[in-house]
């Protein structure tokens, strides 16, 4: 009996002690500051790029530039070895130097040209002289009319042929000043040729990719590497069709590296594109960082993780998430069936109640 007496006492401070338990494991909706964020995907990329770019087909040879190597305006960054390209601007720049000796005085086209022009004005001056004296002599009838018509004849002749000469030496030093520029211009060109087998930087920035390396062939319009400003970054992020509604410009953004999880970045939403993107089977909102990136990591191609936040309450009233089941409903203690509740900002962990529950209302979990 005795025995008895003392099990009743243990089972009854049993039942006291998980009374007490129960009591103290309650859960109650309970007033909390609560912000809902979004989710979204995505990866960094620049506003402000462009491509380092083949103009000439060869081999590649000092492309000594990593990820991350900072590039300056008009620096050279790689060469292509085009021996055609040498060749040309050899020819080009022996003929042009040809054009330039044919434009001088003493090229032997002009040389030539002279001595027959010197040689008609001696003709010219003697025929005159002899159409003058047989002039006067024709006068005194010294002569008959024939011999000074031919004498008169022969000077209109010299004096043609001088004129023809001197045409001919313009001629002469107008198609050499044409040969000249044309040979010129081929030679510039052929410079110019030259020059795109390197490969330069335009505006300041860093290699974000590396698509060719020293040793590989590259043909016209291959791209080389791709640079960036990294001071122009901006997150790109792919939001489901059920939240891009309840983005806006200017919302908070947080922002987790996937080469940097322990530093949160901040920043805010730039702009939601409102064109479905078929790519990613998404929409693209962009966010601008309000933070500065690390510099002690490199952080080109990485993805990441971003939450938009898209509302926030003071003193709301909150049950834990996992306490509410399918059509927002909740086991309340001494209720046989579920309550439906009416809810507001929905987070990971917890639920806003704005109608249905009140703090006193003990909530247990949903039937299995």
């Amino acid at each position: 009996m005795r025995y008895i007496y003392i099990i009743l006492i243990m089972l009854m401070m049993i039942c006291f002690g998980c009374k007490k338990d129960n009591h103290k494991n309650e859960i109650h909706p309970f007033v909390q500051d609560i912000k809902e964020w979004v989710f979204a995907p995505g990866q960094l990329e620049w506003d402000d790029t462009y491509n380092l770019t083949a103009q000439n087909e060869g081999i590649l040879m000092e492309a000594n530039f990593e990820i991350g190597t900072p590039v300056s305006p008009d620096e050279i960054m790689a060469i292509i070895q085009n021996p055609s390209s040498n060749v040309n601007l050899a020819t080009a720049k022996d003929q042009y130097q040809i054009t330039q000796e044919n434009l001088g005085l003493d090229a032997p086209a002009f040389q030539q040209l002279k001595g027959n022009i010197e040689l008609a004005t001696k003709q010219v001056e003697q025929s005159k002289t002899q159409a003058d004296r047989y002039s006067r002599l024709f006068e005194n009838q010294s002569v008959s009319k024939l011999e000074y018509e031919h004498a008169k004849l022969e000077f209109e002749n010299a004096q043609s042929n001088l004129n023809a000469l001197k045409k001919q030496y313009d001629i002469a030093k107008q198609q050499a000043k044409q040969q000249n520029i044309t040979a010129a211009a081929q030679f510039k060109n052929s410079e110019i040729i030259q020059s795109t087998n390197k490969i330069t930087g335009i505006k300041p920035g860093k290699i974000i990719k590396k698509l060719k390396s020293t040793g590989d062939f590259v043909r016209k319009g291959d791209v080389i590497a791709v640079v960036a400003n990294p001071k122009k970054i901006k997150i790109m992020l792919s939001v489901d069709e059920k939240s891009v509604h309840r983005l806006s410009k200017g919302q908070e953004a947080k922002i987790q590296l996937n080469t940097f999880k322990e530093h949160i970045l901040t920043g805010k939403v730039e702009e939601v594109l409102e064109a479905f993107d078929d790519k990613i089977q998404s929409f693209i909102c962009k966010v601008e960082l309000t933070d500065s990136i690390p510099t002690t990591f490199n952080i080109y191609g990485t993805s990441l993780e971003g939450n938009i936040l898209v509302g926030e309450k003071k003193q709301a009233l909150l049950i834990p998430r996992n306490f509410m089941g399918y059509g927002n409903q909740v086991m309340i203690k001494g209720k046989d069936s579920a309550t439906t509740i009416k809810v507001g900002i929905v987070s990971t962990d917890y639920v806003e109640v704005l109608e249905g529950l009140g703090a006193d209302d003990i909530l247990i979990p949903l039937r299995q």
